[in-house]
């Protein structure tokens, strides 16, 4: 339990600095392009994520989630104490992330966002990405599969979602404890947290759909 919870933790946090740090590296070197921004902070949301489901996939699931923990625990592939742990560590884990990052970029360790995301069509975002994210975790036959499709979701709902895809309540906290490029005001993470709880209950509706499709079959 103990290695599963610190395999939470340091995934969490190393990905949101993977999140949070290309975000500020990005927009240094873009000149003001927020579409060349944006790219370099896909790509290395997308290699970071990849390479960190499959380090820790096999100790701990590699879940990085509450949402994710959560519908764990719904389906019985999770235990209810260690769904608790894994959620503490992933938040603790996600706002260490985002320190970490403003430290190797010479920030404040801890600032407020002004970065405003709010409203329907970014909920909205948020909820399609969520959902989405459920049902190709939980699709994925083997943890090398989740890998590469879980991030590949990702890098892609990074474009075609308004929210740029958090998709994740732990790392919406930690990207609020930084003013930069991959920040969001404290005020509008619980509608970001609220959205995402409702993509994931979508996302389980359609792997229950899917399930008695097949069994149908």
């Amino acid at each position: 339990m103990r290695r599963r919870v610190t395999a939470e933790f340091l995934g969490a946090l190393l990905l949101t600095a993977a999140v949070v740090g290309s975000g500020i590296m990005g927009e240094r070197l873009a000149g003001g392009n927020l579409a060349v921004a944006l790219l370099a902070n896909t790509g290395a949301t997308v290699a970071a994520l990849a390479t960190l489901i499959a380090l820790f996939g096999p100790v701990s699931g590699a879940h990085f989630n509450p949402v994710v923990t959560l519908v764990a625990l719904w389906r019985g592939t999770a235990r209810p104490g260690q769904s608790i742990g894994y959620i503490i560590a992933q938040v603790a884990g996600c706002c260490a992330g985002a320190v970490l990052a403003n430290a190797m970029f010479e920030l404040p360790l801890i600032q407020a966002s002004t970065h405003a995301r709010t409203g329907f069509a970014q909920w909205l975002s948020e909820g399609v990405a969520t959902a989405g994210l459920i049902v190709v975790a939980f699709s994925s036959p083997t943890i090398s599969a989740a890998a590469w499709r879980v991030s590949a979701w990702i890098g892609a709902a990074y474009w075609f979602t308004a929210s740029t895809s958090f998709a994740n309540p732990a790392i919406t906290l930690g990207r609020a404890l930084t003013d930069s490029f991959a920040g969001i005001r404290p005020e509008d993470a619980a509608g970001f947290i609220a959205a995402q709880c409702v993509g994931a209950v979508a996302g389980v509706m359609l792997l229950r759909l899917f399930a008695e499709q097949k069994a149908a079959a």
